[in-house]
């Protein structure tokens, strides 16, 4: 049963609202992990606003350089570390952070894609790319969340990349997250329709 579930959850189409599917890879590793249902709507929340993020990023701002998949697959899989720390999915915490970047290098997914399990919430710390960054994004924005600081740094990269004014890129942010944010409510309660364990 909890192999159907996941694999549904994850790869069956979605109209309500229209969520693009996980990876395949990904969601076979939350199949083989026994990810909880709400979990994986979660991820696959996430994993659909990062590539609206990447859609609309890469013909606006064709000088900026990052990976696109790699993205893709820090927004799938970033909270995977709740896995470990069930009691995140309803409540706050942190462990799941660390814990989730070890685990996906131990079920053989490179350093590379597993940092953004520990990366998603820390957006400030040194070191921090684009590809964080977008994630980070794609997790707030997902449930209509405004960051503000974590938006300045996103602009600031897309200042940098297009050399416009920093006014001019947040207002073009801006617009395309609140487009993104106005699914918000829809996400959420496709996420809550989804028990925290089986």
């Amino acid at each position: 049963m909890t192999t159907v579930n996941v694999l549904s959850i994850g790869l069956d189409d979605a109209h309500e609202p229209p969520l693009r599917p996980l990876p395949p890879a990904v969601a076979e590793l939350l199949q083989r992990l026994d990810a909880p249902p709400r979990l994986v709507a979660h991820l696959r929340a996430v994993h659909d606003v990062a590539r609206q993020l990447v859609d609309w990023l890469e013909p606006q701002y064709p000088e900026l350089p990052f990976d696109r998949d790699a993205v893709l697959y820090g927004a799938a899989t970033h909270d995977i570390g709740k896995i470990l720390h069930a009691a995140e999915l309803c409540g706050p915490g942190a462990e799941h952070e660390e814990a989730g970047r070890d685990l996906l290098v131990e079920h053989g997914v490179s350093a590379e894609l597993a940092r953004f399990a520990a990366t998603h919430a820390s957006w400030n710390a040194p070191g921090i790319g684009i590809e964080d960054l977008i994630v980070s994004l794609a997790d707030k924005v997902w449930k209509n969340k405004r960051v503000s600081d974590l938006e300045d740094r996103v602009v600031a990269e897309l200042s940098r990349a297009g050399g416009r004014p920093a006014w001019e890129e947040y207002m073009h942010l801006d617009e395309f997250l609140t487009r993104i944010g106005d699914g918000a409510d829809e996400r959420l309660a496709h996420q809550m329709s989804h028990p925290v364990r089986y």
